[in-house]
């Protein structure tokens, strides 16, 4: 629904077992994350983000989904702070996520909601991006769930199929990425393939599977960074 590119596989014949092998180089520039002119006014992008006209814009991205509603008892939960710019209260936010979710795999599924996932306090890469979202949101900015892949040579947190983050518009500067899981900005070490309002619409495998028996499907991803030769 959002313009990115699928793979789709029909097999003809039946199977007991099927499985794809794939190679990829992708070019990507070093970038410094905070290179960009900061909010002027950033009293200014307060109004603009409660503007009628902002929120028809931006309604896909600040819509409350089943992944990304925040209980009633939470609507305290992360509240901005007016007096200091968007851009700051992301980064506290993306700092505070960090500090409030442990990374531990296997406790959530992709189906878990963020009041389980607030009162468990664990979780994995997804479950660390849909909180950032929902309070982005929550607090009127727009937020992207974006999947994609990271590369863990620098001791970063995630899972090795899919990594997710966040990213966030903000008025006179554009989307940014955020990374709670690693409590970073997006750089180039994060690779995205696709973004959407959450995990359901940008799933790295999907599909429908006919069987008599049980059956199971897993995928792995290995990110290795290299250094352009000039």
């Amino acid at each position: 629904g959002f313009g990115f590119k699928t793979i789709r596989v029909h097999p003809k014949k039946k199977f007991k077992q099927i499985s794809f092998e794939g190679s990829f180089t992708l070019n990507k520039k070093e970038v410094n994350p905070y290179n960009f002119q900061p909010e002027e006014d950033f009293y200014n992008s307060y109004q603009t983000i409660q503007t009628l006209g902002f929120k028809v814009d931006f309604e896909i991205f600040l819509r409350k989904t089943h992944l990304t509603t925040l209980p009633e008892k939470q609507f305290d939960l992360y509240n901005f702070d007016k007096n200091i710019p968007l851009f700051e209260n992301l980064l506290a936010l993306n700092n505070w996520t960090s500090n409030n979710i442990n990374f531990k795999p296997d406790v959530t599924t992709v189906h878990t909601t963020l009041e389980e996932i607030i009162e468990v306090r664990h979780g994995v890469c997804q479950d660390f991006a849909h909180l950032f979202c929902a309070l982005a949101r929550h607090n009127g900015v727009p937020a992207r769930y974006v999947s994609g892949y990271l590369d863990q040579g620098y001791g970063y947190l995630g899972d090795s199929q899919m990594h997710a983050w966040g990213v966030a518009f903000i008025p006179q500067i554009g989307w940014v990425g955020f990374d709670p899981t690693n409590n970073l900005l997006a750089n180039t070490d994060h690779i995205k393939v696709a973004h959407g309002k959450d995990y359901k619409d940008c799933s790295p495998l999907r599909g429908v599977i006919y069987s008599q028996g049980g059956h199971k499907t897993s995928h792995t991803v290995r990110v290795q960074g290299q250094q352009q030769q000039q």
